[in-house]
């Protein structure tokens, strides 16, 4: 269980997060939505510690960890797939596998993981991450990485971000899985209605604050609602 008390952010005198609290509970599938520029990736990138709140606790399964490092938060079962991948200049696709099962894993065990995100392992295995792969080829690769770890509390950063129809199209199936498999957390950050449709619940962020959290069909009236293109003319 992950709970945010009173987080609040700020950069060059605005305020990015005001007052967040937030309740996330285990086995659970959340999506975080809102316009641009609502503090969503800021969300995300402080419970994993890549930034540090100006105020507020962050409580993981009843432990404090705002002053944990990305390190610490990690082993405690905390996974993150950025918006933009990173790339790990001298390490292969099965390196980082590895790595992210924290045990030798056969190549063929590594084909297993690559195809649930539509990759080849024989293609793929033996690549390094860096820039002769595609922004979408890394966006899988990530993913199939943090599925590998099987954390506790899974985050996705716009998954969708930058990568193939094909990936696309097939993203939702992916966080079908990841739900059916998982006793953990799981929040994704994204626009997309797909992935809206399959979440337990929906967040919507507005202006650093949350506006309200609910089931999609509550939560879509206030997204997708028709906006009025004139004002009422009187026929008196």
């Amino acid at each position: 269980m992950l709970e945010l008390k009173d987080i609040c952010f700020e950069r060059e005198n605005k305020k990015i997060l005001n007052h967040i609290n937030l309740v996330l509970e285990e086995s659970k599938f959340y999506v975080i939505t809102g316009p641009n520029g609502s503090g969503k990736s800021t969300l995300a990138k402080i419970i994993m510690g890549i930034e540090k709140p100006d105020a507020g606790k962050i409580i993981f399964n009843g432990e404090d960890i705002t002053k944990k490092t990305i390190d610490e938060r990690a082993k405690l079962g905390i996974g993150f797939a950025f918006q933009q991948p990173v790339q790990f200049k001298g390490i292969t696709v099965y390196d980082l596998l590895k790595l992210a099962t924290k045990k030798e894993i056969s190549k063929h065990e590594a084909c297993d993981i690559l195809s649930k995100v539509g990759l080849c392992a024989l293609e793929y295995v033996d690549r390094e991450v860096n820039k002769s792969l595609s922004g979408g080829e890394l966006k899988r690769i990530e993913i199939a990485s943090v599925m590998a770890r099987k954390p506790y509390l899974a985050i996705f950063d716009e998954p969708e971000a930058g990568i193939d129809l094909w990936s696309f199209q097939n993203l939702t199936e992916v966080f079908k899985e990841i739900q059916a498999s998982s006793s953990g957390t799981t929040i994704v950050i994204s626009h997309q209605e797909r992935i809206l449709n399959i979440a337990d619940e929906i967040i919507l962020m507005n202006s650093g604050t949350i506006q309200k959290i609910g089931e999609k069909e509550e939560i879509f009236d206030h997204i997708f609602k028709p906006k009025k293109c004139c004002k009422e003319v009187s026929t008196r």
